[in-house]
């Protein structure tokens, strides 16, 4: 089948690596533009760029679908398909209509369940037991397009979005493959999303970052999870902002909320609900990362309150 591709994360790259293999023809990749990062703010492209510099396959990276360019574009690479993973952006209703088999989207969650930029994050915050991933064919709102396929994968009870996005990816790119080919052999019989079980989720954003210590060590423990690499877990003590990598919900104990407590050479706060929990990987502003235990070794926290 001949595909446009279009993608921008490393999220999106197995599955593009994946189409190749199946034999797929991907007459071009549409990705976002390159985007200054890091602290020297260099001009880094995305990681679907470099994989399909890579394959040899043409990138564009317009700043907007809107209009007849790319509109005009698209419809000449003459796709039987557009498919589309985690690409960040709309798609007119003007390049909907121009595949043969339709623009398949690969998103990373159980519709109508999550529905919107952040699933994998919404999964971890929320302690979900399973997720999974959707095919669909793409409508002009979002993420409301007939599912054609889906697989479900459990998730693991200190699975990270790192952790869970890098299985979701691969476990997308075998779905992709399998859907494009129930519809180049008019197998499929795509099913429409029911509607009153649908939940949004938006960006996530810096305003997540703040632990609340009257909440039970599990939720900020998925807390903790959910918000590595960014915006990352974070609380103030004696002065410092600290930012909480990784951490470990432990029995029951007794103890004002946020208050560190003695626990041999562990970093353990108290939480709601009369639950603790073991700080095992965090950083100070200004300081590296380091284990929890190593941290409170330098900084006599306790006895002292988290806020």
């Amino acid at each position: 089948m001949r595909i446009v591709y279009m993608g921008t994360p490393e999220f999106a790259v197995p599955p593009f690596h994946a189409l190749l293999a199946a034999g797929h023809e991907i007459a071009a990749v549409f990705t976002q533009p390159d985007k200054p990062q890091g602290r020297k703010m260099l001009l880094t492209p995305p990681p679907v760029k470099t994989a399909a510099e890579e394959a040899g396959v043409t990138v564009y990276q317009p700043g907007s679908l809107k209009g007849p360019v790319q509109a005009e574009r698209v419809a000449s690479l003459a796709p039987d398909a557009i498919v589309v993973a985690a690409y960040g952006k709309i798609l007119p209703r003007t390049i909907l209509g121009i595949p043969k088999y339709g623009c398949v989207n690969l998103h990373p969650s159980l519709l109508p369940k999550y529905r919107g930029a952040s699933p994998i994050q919404a999964a971890v915050l929320n302690g979900d037991a399973e997720t999974g991933v959707t095919t669909m064919l793409m409508s002009e709102a979002c993420d409301e397009g007939d599912i054609l396929f889906q697989k479900p994968t459990p998730v693991g009870p200190d699975e990270t979005t790192p952790e869970l996005t890098e299985r979701l990816s691969r476990l997308g790119a075998q779905l992709l493959v399998e859907t494009l080919a129930a519809l180049g052999g008019g197998s499929v019989s795509p099913k429409k999303q029911d509607a009153s079980r649908a939940t949004y989720v938006s960006l996530v954003s810096k305003k997540m970052s703040p632990v609340d210590w009257t909440r039970t060590a599990r939720e900020i423990h998925n807390q903790v999870r959910a918000l590595v690499p960014w915006p990352v877990a974070s609380a103030q003590i004696a002065g410092l902002r600290l930012k909480l990598y990784r951490a470990r919900p432990l029995e029951h104990t007794s103890g004002e909320a946020g208050l560190v407590v003695p626990d041999g050479d562990g970093f353990v706060v108290c939480c709601g609900c009369g639950t603790a929990l073991e700080i095992l990987e965090v950083q100070a502003d200004g300081g590296k990362r380091m284990s929890g235990s190593d941290f409170l070794r330098g900084h006599p926290l306790r006895g002292k309150k988290m806020e």
